[in-house]
């Protein structure tokens, strides 16, 4: 029976992305002497490597393997691990990437980049033959005479015998290859056994037949061979015995023979798969190898690796919750088939404990989708590395709160504007080292990251010790921009706020890695879209910091429910300052029929939402209305509605999915009593009563009332 490979490549995609994360993260780590890291490197770039044989990306497969070849030497001492091989093997990761994309995707990849990158690696490995000849010799005289070059060293002789099990290939390791390690320690012989090896029409290509008895001539140790088979030594029986050298008789194969029958029987078992209906009966075979597949396992295009690593203890409180909801329903089942007004007291319990049981189910359901932040924190050390390499500042990233939790649908989302929030540090808030140097600081800028709960959201911080925000010249600038006028009277908090208006920036030079500013108003625009907000603080001479709030989640909100007329809607909780009733005492009118509300130290304006919606209401006077004071983008205004009614978790559903964008609505929601209520967008209702209003000052004859 033959198995389908395709229903294993999401998972091979997912770990592979995994893999190439662990590679990245530990070669920027990575320094002279840390074989413990060399060696997770190279498990890493070796499973990648076996998984993409697998499945047939034999692309994947051959750059992979001559970045195992360079990890290879590393972790073998015969290389020093220097800066430059570091660089060369993060191309290679960023390579090993874009393969594997395009293996899932069935698209062309940037050929240029990755023929680049392997010209680099083939001359950094014929580099290091050149500039170590004498290891180089005497690793091609053992191969062919080990006796010839080993001056002081006594030769051990081992008797290895190698059964791997047969589905050995399909895991992506080749005896072929476990045999030319082997080789490299000394004079190797080899004997197939061919006992095992049923007839030809009978072979399939995907399996090992054979078993082998291995002799070996060598100065190294037990523990060198064994390190040899570490990766398939749980899938194959392994014994490894020392021979009496003296008594050793001549082998019956050589190592290059032996070499040439597994590449012989490759090319046999490919004609299997091609005419196994149409076997030779004349073909006698004696070693085998995993084949390389003619059909190559394909994979639906654009294949979305979206899955969740969910931990046990969160299933199991799954699973318990479940198993309390189905006693609460079979309690009520039963109260159900003869009810008795006795029993009402029991009913309105069972009710309560659902209820209680729902809410709980609903919690951990939205927590396994709760991720560590650390997934969208990981891309940043190589970023930074590479700009600061870039720009030739030195750079110090500093990752905090990585463990806190984030829904995966936001997490997937804020990852390009925070991308652009630390390319803007690097270049535009660190100073070169000079410059630090002058300023009394550590040539080494150090750029901050940090994440943490506040409420019902997670905050990231996104800071830097650099120069600061130059708050005057940001003025000036908005001022030559005509956004604002030369006599304003603005905030710190406003005027760091200009930087987020379309094309605006102070950099004097706009370089291809950003500038402060360029750019900015999509990083506004898209946290607003996740519905969260950004905020600046900076301080010249010390270094700036963006805070970013975020809702935990996209699939459910807190909320206050509000009529509006014969409508409902939901305000966010998370948007509102307080409720109030007014007091006309209160009540200024300013130009533009706008009306203010004096509430403290604050005039917030007044948006009737009854107006901006259209809609028929008897509560349209202003004097003792209910306000909603809300805030969005540091600006507070109060919502004029006619009555508060509950707050409730909802769940929200798309307009844009469902139906299109509306300004002022984020998305609507069913209540319990199968209504339809529209979800409140804060800061698309402030802009549609901002703009509303300007209209108002450049004609008088705009239709209709503003208070």
């Amino acid at each position: 029976m033959s198995v389908d490979l395709s229903q294993f490549i999401p998972s091979f995609l997912e770990e592979s992305f995994e893999g190439l994360e662990l590679m990245e993260s530990s070669l920027l780590n990575l320094e002279a002497g840390d074989h413990e890291t060399i060696h997770s490197i190279f498990r890493a770039a070796h499973s990648i490597k076996g998984g993409a044989g697998t499945f047939g990306f034999d692309v994947v497969t051959e750059f992979t393997h001559l970045v195992e070849t360079l990890l290879d030497e590393m972790r073998d001492g015969r290389r020093e691990v220097v800066q430059k091989d570091i660089e060369i093997l993060l191309s290679s990761v960023d390579c090993m990437r874009l393969l594997i994309e395009a293996a899932r995707d069935k698209e062309s990849y940037d050929e240029d980049k990755v023929s680049k990158t392997t010209k680099e690696l083939s001359q950094t490995l014929a580099s290091n033959e050149t500039t170590n000849v004498t290891n180089s010799e005497q690793t091609t005289q053992t191969v062919n005479n080990a006796s010839d070059n080993q001056e002081n060293d006594e030769l051990l002789t081992y008797l290895i015998h190698f059964v791997p099990e047969h589905d050995l290939a399909k895991t992506g390791n080749d005896p072929l290859f476990l045999f030319n390690a082997l080789a490299e320690l000394g004079e190797l012989t080899i004997k197939a056994n061919t006992s095992e090896l049923p007839a030809l029409n009978d072979i399939d290509p995907q399996e090992l037949y054979l078993s082998w008895d291995l002799t070996l001539k060598t100065s190294a140790n037990k523990e060198d061979i064994h390190e040899v088979f570490e990766w398939v030594e749980d899938e194959c029986l392994l014994e490894i015995t020392l021979a009496d050298a003296i008594n050793q008789e001549a082998p019956e194969q050589t190592q290059n023979l032996a070499v040439e029958q597994v590449q012989e029987q490759v090319q046999v078992q490919e004609q299997v798969a091609e005419t196994k209906d149409t076997p030779s009966p004349d073909t006698e075979q004696t070693t085998t190898s995993k084949p390389k597949e003619k059909t190559k396992a394909k994979a639906k295009a654009k294949v979305e690796v979206s899955s969740i690593r969910v931990g046990v203890d969160k299933v199991d409180h799954l699973i318990n919750l479940v198993g309390e909801l189905v006693i609460t329903q079979s309690m009520l089942s039963e109260l159900g088939n003869d009810f008795q007004m006795d029993n009402i007291e029991r009913l309105t319990n069972g009710l309560e404990q659902l209820l209680q049981n729902t809410k709980e189910l609903q919690e951990s359901v939205m927590r396994i989708r709760m991720l560590p932040i650390s997934f969208a924190f990981n891309r940043f050390p190589r970023l930074v590395h590479d700009l600061a390499n870039k720009t030739g500042k030195e750079i110090e990233l500093v990752i905090k709160g990585e463990q806190t939790e984030l829904d995966k649908t936001v997490m997937e989302q804020i990852g390009d504007p925070l991308v652009h929030l630390v390319r803007n540090a690097v270049d535009h808030g660190i100073e070169p080292a000079d410059v630090r140097l002058a300023n009394g600081k550590s040539a080494k800028g150090t750029i901050s990251l940090d994440a943490y709960h506040q409420g019902g959201n997670i905050v990231i911080e996104i800071s830097d010790d650099g120069g600061g925000i130059n708050r005057e010249k940001v003025f000036a600038k908005a001022v030559e921009k005509g956004i604002v006028e030369p006599n304003n009277t603005l905030t710190d908090s406003q005027v760091f706020d200009l930087l987020f208006e379309p094309g605006f920036s102070t950099a004097d030079q706009v370089t291809d890695i950003s500038g402060r500013g360029v750019g900015m108003d999509v990083v506004k625009r898209n946290i607003q879209s996740l519905g969260g907000r950004i905020q600046v603080e900076s301080a010249i001479g010390k270094g700036s910091c963006f805070k970013v709030n975020l809702p935990l989640t996209l699939a459910i909100l807190d909320g206050q429910l509000v009529k509006v007329g014969s409508e409902t809607y939901i305000i966010p909780l998370i948007s509102i300052v307080e409720s109030l009733q007014v007091d006309r005492e209160l009540i200024n009118k300013v130009s533009g029929d706008m009306t203010l509300y004096r509430l403290r130290d604050e005039n917030v304006p007044i948006l009737p939402v009854y107006q901006l919606f259209g809609l028929a209401t008897d509560f349209t006077e202003i004097d003792n209305a209910l306000l909603v004071v809300v805030e969005a983008d540091g600006q507070k205004v109060g919502l004029m509605v006619d009555d508060l009614l509950a707050q409730q978790q909802v769940v929200i559903k798309s307009l844009k999915d469902n139906y299109q964008q509306v300004i002022g609505i984020s998305g609507a929601t069913i209540l319990g009593d199968g209504s339809v209520a529209m979800i409140l967008d804060i800061p698309g209702m402030i802009q549609m009563a901002l703009s509303y209003a300007q209209k108002k000052q450049q004609s008088s004859s705009e239709v209709g009332e503003f208070c």
